[in-house]
């Protein structure tokens, strides 16, 4: 397909993409419009910024305009759960946006961190859409504002990211309220064990289609690791946002705290910079997400899940402040730059502790990243992940050769042992690995949103003394 004209899209939403100016489909959409408009089920592989949404929200709304029914009162005959409100919001905008002529067409937003009263309102006399966080979705079941039996399209959007954020029961809890007859589009960066078992359960000989190498990273992405001290971080971060020409910058660290740390500090160094994580309000992430993408605020703060709703264009650099413990998450954390076309700069901090993550990163993505060794304390150097990788030239693909580019997600190379290191305060649930146990043993509670921080003991080990006897649970020691 090379143009929108050839889906046999209806005419009002042809004339929606015409005023967004939309010309010609993304190969993500190309391959999935024309299956969704079918009914079949379909699994889609793809990274954010690949046009994910058009490609689910197009036949959807096509589908709502030509089998014209009335919603039951606080029902909706189309569902769609995103890990993020961010995301939510962006996504339910996009359907707005593509069925701005058709009426009615209700669209609902159903997230955390605004009051619920106004969303119960909102569904009183059903809708067609309803695009929600799983978990205020099901604050809305529970209270008797929401029914799910007239669902007839199930939408999962980034669900890889749900499983790092704790979702995966919510999400089994939900699908079995659904109605069987039903069409189920499933959306996902990569496809780890967990995720494959989930969407053998919830699909009917779905069709898949991979429009990318699963976790591979963007060739127009300059790639760059600089090795450092922990402690040297703030002054490496304002020395490279004064020798570094930005226009955008993302910064990535670990936690909330790790966050506004960083903005006290740059904010102390002359530089304009805000946070956004799941202690800010919604307004307040609403505000500083705006300002960001008119360009009035340069510098952006963030932690991985408050940043997976975050799709602005002209990003020019990432910074991974803290690497990420997960190797799929850094391909997330790149990928919001070199979008629209346009070129992009990823620089990654690496200290001591956290070389484990940068060989697990290399692993995934089957190249050794350039770096710099700005380390003033002894320590051992940083030795590849993979000697034998195909040569990059300055962190890209060099062209000719014939080493296949990254597609390690899902692969499991996630150590020696086939266990990830757990270790960083972010709260994500570790995937499971190649030989299927999880790191840790403790379930993730369920979280809303962003809500990111360790809040327990759950994944601490406790170790026996050797040559001591077993003592029974219960019972002290005498």
């Amino acid at each position: 397909m090379t143009s929108f004209n050839d889906f046999g899209l209806v005419e009002p939403i042809s004339r929606a993409l015409a005023e967004e100016k939309y010309l010609t489909p993304t190969p993500i959409q190309a391959q999935t419009i024309p299956l969704a408009m079918q009914g079949r089920d379909v699994i889609g592989i793809a990274q954010t910024g690949t046009g994910k949404t058009a490609a689910f929200a197009l036949p959807i709304i096509n589908h709502l305009h030509t089998k014209r029914l009335r919603p039951d009162k606080k029902a909706c005959r189309v569902l769609v759960l995103s890990p993020t409100r961010e995301l939510s919001g962006q996504i339910s905008d996009s359907f707005r946006a593509y069925g701005r002529h058709i009426r009615p067409l209700a669209v609902a937003l159903a997230i955390g961190g605004v009051p619920i009263n106004r969303q119960v309102r909102s569904l009183a006399h059903g809708v067609e859409v309803l695009v929600a966080t799983p978990g205020r979705l099901l604050d809305l079941v529970n209270q008797r504002a929401l029914r799910l039996d007239q669902v007839e399209v199930l939408v999962l959007d980034e669900a890889d990211r749900m499983l790092d954020m704790g979702f995966i029961h919510d999400i089994k809890r939900i699908v079995a309220m659904l109605r069987k007859e039903r069409q189920t589009l499933f959306f996902s960066a990569t496809m780890p064990q967990e995720i494959t078992k989930l969407a053998d359960a919830m699909l009917r000989d779905p069709a898949r289609v991979a429009v990318t190498p699963q976790a591979s990273t963007v060739d127009r992405i300059e790639q760059r690791v600089i090795l450092t001290d922990k402690s040297a971080k703030p002054n490496l971060l304002v020395e490279v946002l004064k020798t570094e020409t930005t226009d955008r910058v993302l910064v990535f660290t670990r936690t909330k705290h790790g966050d506004d740390k960083v903005v006290r500090a740059l904010q102390k160094s002359g530089f304009g910079a805000e946070a956004i994580h799941g202690n800010k309000s919604q307004n307040q992430r609403e505000r500083v997400l705006g300002d960001f993408r008119n360009g009035k605020l340069r510098i952006l703060i963030a932690t991985d899940i408050a940043a997976r709703g975050i799709d602005v264009d002209g990003v020019s650099h990432v910074v991974n402040y803290d690497l990420p413990n997960i190797p799929e998450s850094y391909v997330h954390r790149i990928g919001r730059t070199a979008r629209a076309g346009a070129d992009g700069i990823a620089i990654s901090f690496c200290d001591h502790e956290e070389a484990p993550f940068l060989r697990d990163i290399e692993r995934m993505i089957r190249m050794s990243i350039p770096s710099t060794d700005k380390r003033t304390g002894e320590r051992p150097a940083h030795r590849p992940a993979q000697q034998n990788a195909g040569k990059r030239h300055n962190g890209r693909p060099q062209r000719g050769n014939h080493q296949q580019r990254g597609n390690g997600g899902g692969n499991g190379h996630h150590g020696n042992n086939g266990h990830r290191s757990h270790n960083g305060g972010n709260g994500h649930q570790a995937r499971p690995s190649q030989n299927g146990h999880q790191a840790g043993h403790a379930q993730a509670p369920r979280q809303e949103a962003d809500a990111g921080e360790p809040n327990g003991i759950g994944n601490v080990t406790f170790l026996q003394r050797p040559n001591e006897p077993r003592r029974n649970a219960g019972h002290r020691a005498r």
